[in-house]
Protein backbone atom coordinates (compact mmCIF):
# COMPACT_ATOMS: atom_id res chain seq x y z
CA UNK A 1 0.00 0.00 0.00
CA UNK A 2 1.59 3.18 -0.94
CA UNK A 3 2.23 5.72 2.34
CA UNK A 4 -0.53 8.22 2.94
CA UNK A 5 2.40 11.19 4.36
CA UNK A 6 6.08 11.62 4.58
CA UNK A 7 7.05 12.61 7.42
CA UNK A 8 10.58 13.85 8.22
CA UNK A 9 11.80 13.51 11.34
CA UNK A 10 14.83 14.83 12.79
CA UNK A 11 15.92 13.67 15.72
CA UNK A 12 19.50 12.18 17.33
CA UNK A 13 17.57 9.49 19.80
CA UNK A 14 17.57 6.59 18.16
CA UNK A 15 15.11 5.27 20.55
CA UNK A 16 12.75 7.82 20.13
CA UNK A 17 13.23 7.49 16.05
CA UNK A 18 12.48 3.79 16.90
CA UNK A 19 9.19 4.64 19.03
CA UNK A 20 8.54 7.16 16.60
CA UNK A 21 8.92 4.62 13.40
CA UNK A 22 6.56 2.04 15.31
CA UNK A 23 3.88 4.81 15.65
CA UNK A 24 3.84 6.00 11.97
CA UNK A 25 3.87 2.68 10.75
CA UNK A 26 -0.28 2.17 12.37
CA UNK A 27 -0.66 5.24 10.44
CA UNK A 28 1.04 4.31 7.56
CA UNK A 29 3.13 7.02 7.22
CA UNK A 30 6.60 7.11 5.27
CA UNK A 31 9.27 8.01 7.83
CA UNK A 32 12.47 9.60 6.64
CA UNK A 33 14.85 10.08 9.47
CA UNK A 34 17.80 12.43 10.27
CA UNK A 35 19.97 12.50 13.08
CA UNK A 36 20.64 16.21 12.23
CA UNK A 37 19.79 19.26 10.71
CA UNK A 38 22.11 19.46 8.35
CA UNK A 39 21.34 15.54 7.17
CA UNK A 40 17.67 17.13 7.09
CA UNK A 41 18.56 19.97 5.21
CA UNK A 42 20.37 17.56 2.81
CA UNK A 43 17.54 15.46 2.09
CA UNK A 44 15.02 18.43 1.79
CA UNK A 45 17.89 19.53 -1.30
CA UNK A 46 16.27 16.61 -2.84
CA UNK A 47 12.88 15.77 -1.42
CA UNK A 48 10.14 17.22 -0.02
CA UNK A 49 7.76 15.77 3.07
CA UNK A 50 4.51 16.31 4.11
CA UNK A 51 5.11 17.02 8.05
CA UNK A 52 8.28 17.94 9.63
CA UNK A 53 9.23 17.02 13.04
CA UNK A 54 11.99 18.74 14.79
CA UNK A 55 14.10 18.13 18.02
CA UNK A 56 15.86 21.24 19.12
CA UNK A 57 18.84 19.88 21.36
CA UNK A 58 20.80 18.36 18.38
CA UNK A 59 24.41 17.71 17.49
CA UNK A 60 25.69 20.79 15.33
CA UNK A 61 23.28 22.93 13.98
CA UNK A 62 20.47 23.04 16.73
CA UNK A 63 16.66 23.34 16.26
CA UNK A 64 16.39 26.83 16.19
CA UNK A 65 18.90 27.35 13.29
CA UNK A 66 17.37 24.81 11.89
CA UNK A 67 13.64 25.54 11.19
CA UNK A 68 14.63 28.86 9.62
CA UNK A 69 16.99 27.13 7.59
CA UNK A 70 14.27 24.71 6.63
CA UNK A 71 11.92 27.98 6.01
CA UNK A 72 14.79 28.18 3.14
CA UNK A 73 14.72 25.44 1.30
CA UNK A 74 12.11 25.18 -1.67
CA UNK A 75 10.71 21.72 -0.49
CA UNK A 76 10.26 22.88 3.10
CA UNK A 77 9.07 26.43 2.34
CA UNK A 78 5.45 25.38 3.04
CA UNK A 79 5.68 22.12 5.17
CA UNK A 80 4.28 22.06 8.41
CA UNK A 81 7.09 22.15 10.96
CA UNK A 82 6.59 20.64 14.66
CA UNK A 83 9.71 20.85 17.29
CA UNK A 84 9.68 18.54 19.72
CA UNK A 85 11.87 19.18 22.67
CA UNK A 86 12.68 18.94 26.32
CA UNK A 87 13.14 22.76 26.34
CA UNK A 88 9.86 23.76 27.43
CA UNK A 89 10.40 27.25 28.60
CA UNK A 90 8.02 29.98 26.91
CA UNK A 91 10.67 31.51 25.77
CA UNK A 92 11.73 28.75 24.14
CA UNK A 93 8.17 27.98 22.71
CA UNK A 94 7.84 31.66 21.29
CA UNK A 95 11.24 31.62 19.81
CA UNK A 96 10.29 28.52 17.89
CA UNK A 97 7.19 29.83 16.39
CA UNK A 98 8.55 33.31 15.48
CA UNK A 99 10.94 31.15 13.73
CA UNK A 100 8.14 29.84 11.34
CA UNK A 101 7.53 26.27 13.30
CA UNK A 102 4.00 25.31 12.86
CA UNK A 103 3.47 23.49 16.34
CA UNK A 104 5.78 22.92 19.51
CA UNK A 105 5.55 19.69 21.35
CA UNK A 106 7.28 19.13 24.95
CA UNK A 107 9.13 15.90 25.63
CA UNK A 108 8.05 13.79 27.55
CA UNK A 109 5.31 13.66 25.18
CA UNK A 110 2.37 10.79 24.40
CA UNK A 111 3.04 9.17 20.98
CA UNK A 112 -0.47 9.56 21.25
CA UNK A 113 -0.40 13.20 21.33
CA UNK A 114 1.86 13.40 18.98
CA UNK A 115 0.62 11.58 16.58
CA UNK A 116 -2.81 13.31 16.77
CA UNK A 117 -0.86 16.60 16.21
CA UNK A 118 1.09 15.41 12.95
CA UNK A 119 -2.53 14.46 11.58
CA UNK A 120 -3.81 17.87 12.10
CA UNK A 121 -0.47 19.45 10.43
CA UNK A 122 -1.57 17.21 7.43
CA UNK A 123 -4.84 17.86 7.81
CA UNK A 124 -4.44 22.16 7.73
CA UNK A 125 -1.92 21.16 4.26
CA UNK A 126 -4.51 19.05 2.63
CA UNK A 127 -7.17 22.01 3.45
CA UNK A 128 -4.94 24.72 2.37
CA UNK A 129 -3.93 22.57 -1.11
CA UNK A 130 -7.76 22.12 -2.02
CA UNK A 131 -8.99 25.86 -0.79
CA UNK A 132 -6.06 27.28 -3.51
CA UNK A 133 -7.35 24.01 -5.86
CA UNK A 134 -11.14 25.56 -5.28
CA UNK A 135 -10.32 29.41 -6.34
CA UNK A 136 -8.50 27.84 -9.62
CA UNK A 137 -11.55 26.29 -10.45
CA UNK A 138 -11.07 22.58 -10.88
CA UNK A 139 -10.09 19.82 -8.05
CA UNK A 140 -8.64 16.38 -9.18
CA UNK A 141 -8.50 13.36 -7.44
CA UNK A 142 -7.54 10.21 -8.55
CA UNK A 143 -10.20 9.72 -11.61
CA UNK A 144 -12.19 12.14 -10.57
CA UNK A 145 -12.35 15.85 -11.88
CA UNK A 146 -14.79 18.59 -10.73
CA UNK A 147 -15.15 22.08 -11.40
CA UNK A 148 -16.75 24.29 -9.40
CA UNK A 149 -17.47 27.42 -11.45
CA UNK A 150 -19.00 24.70 -14.25
CA UNK A 151 -20.49 22.61 -11.59
CA UNK A 152 -19.44 19.64 -13.94
CA UNK A 153 -18.00 16.51 -12.75
CA UNK A 154 -16.11 13.62 -14.36
CA UNK A 155 -15.20 10.43 -13.59
CA UNK A 156 -12.42 9.47 -15.68
CA UNK A 157 -13.89 10.58 -19.53
CA UNK A 158 -17.21 9.72 -17.78
CA UNK A 159 -19.69 13.28 -17.00
CA UNK A 160 -21.49 12.22 -13.90
CA UNK A 161 -25.00 13.72 -13.61
CA UNK A 162 -25.16 15.09 -10.41
CA UNK A 163 -27.56 16.11 -8.02
CA UNK A 164 -26.80 19.54 -6.02
CA UNK A 165 -26.01 17.67 -2.61
CA UNK A 166 -24.05 15.17 -4.93
CA UNK A 167 -21.94 17.51 -6.36
CA UNK A 168 -21.51 19.04 -2.68
CA UNK A 169 -20.36 15.73 -0.79
CA UNK A 170 -18.19 14.36 -3.56
CA UNK A 171 -16.39 17.67 -3.65
CA UNK A 172 -16.23 17.56 0.10
CA UNK A 173 -14.86 13.84 -0.16
CA UNK A 174 -12.05 14.66 -2.79
CA UNK A 175 -11.11 17.56 -1.40
CA UNK A 176 -10.08 15.65 1.82
CA UNK A 177 -9.07 12.01 0.82
CA UNK A 178 -8.92 9.23 3.21
CA UNK A 179 -10.15 11.67 6.06
CA UNK A 180 -13.33 9.84 7.56
CA UNK A 181 -16.63 11.70 8.06
CA UNK A 182 -19.51 11.33 10.18
CA UNK A 183 -22.89 11.63 8.73
CA UNK A 184 -23.11 14.69 10.99
CA UNK A 185 -20.19 16.36 9.36
CA UNK A 186 -20.94 15.73 6.31
CA UNK A 187 -24.28 17.15 6.39
CA UNK A 188 -22.41 20.39 7.93
CA UNK A 189 -20.59 20.37 5.31
CA UNK A 190 -22.86 20.18 2.27
CA UNK A 191 -25.78 21.72 4.45
CA UNK A 192 -24.63 24.04 6.88
CA UNK A 193 -24.34 23.59 10.35
CA UNK A 194 -27.97 22.94 12.14
CA UNK A 195 -29.63 21.69 8.88
CA UNK A 196 -32.94 19.53 9.26
CA UNK A 197 -31.48 16.55 7.67
CA UNK A 198 -31.75 13.11 8.86
CA UNK A 199 -28.28 10.38 8.58
CA UNK A 200 -30.35 8.12 6.96
CA UNK A 201 -30.94 11.00 4.48
CA UNK A 202 -26.72 11.23 3.71
CA UNK A 203 -27.02 7.08 4.04
CA UNK A 204 -29.74 7.20 0.85
CA UNK A 205 -27.50 10.54 -0.78
CA UNK A 206 -24.37 8.07 -0.68
CA UNK A 207 -25.98 5.32 -2.07
CA UNK A 208 -27.24 7.64 -5.27
CA UNK A 209 -23.59 8.90 -5.58
CA UNK A 210 -22.12 5.63 -5.79
CA UNK A 211 -24.58 4.57 -8.20
CA UNK A 212 -23.76 7.22 -10.45
CA UNK A 213 -19.90 6.23 -10.25
CA UNK A 214 -20.63 3.27 -11.38
CA UNK A 215 -17.62 0.85 -11.22
CA UNK A 216 -15.66 3.55 -9.19
CA UNK A 217 -18.61 3.77 -6.71
CA UNK A 218 -16.15 1.56 -4.33
CA UNK A 219 -13.83 4.63 -4.14
CA UNK A 220 -16.27 5.88 -1.47
CA UNK A 221 -15.87 3.65 1.60
CA UNK A 222 -17.77 2.78 4.46
CA UNK A 223 -16.35 2.90 8.18
CA UNK A 224 -18.45 0.88 10.05
CA UNK A 225 -19.70 2.60 13.04
CA UNK A 226 -17.95 6.00 12.32
CA UNK A 227 -19.18 6.87 8.37
CA UNK A 228 -17.39 7.22 4.87
CA UNK A 229 -14.44 8.18 3.71
CA UNK A 230 -13.08 8.48 -0.43
CA UNK A 231 -9.77 6.53 -1.08
CA UNK A 232 -7.21 8.12 -2.17
CA UNK A 233 -5.95 5.81 -4.73
CA UNK A 234 -9.87 5.25 -6.14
Amino acid sequence: MEARATVLVIEDDPDIRELLSISMARENWKLVEAKSAEEALDYLGKSGADCILLDVMLPGMDGFRAVRKIRETENGRDAPVIMATARGEESDIIAGLELGADDYVVKPYSPKVLIARIRAALRRREDAAAGAAAKAGVLRQGRLRLDSGRHEAFCGEQRLDLLPTEFALLRHFASHPDIVFTRGQLIAATKGSGYPVTDRAIDVQILGLRKKLADSGGMIETVRGIGYRLRADG
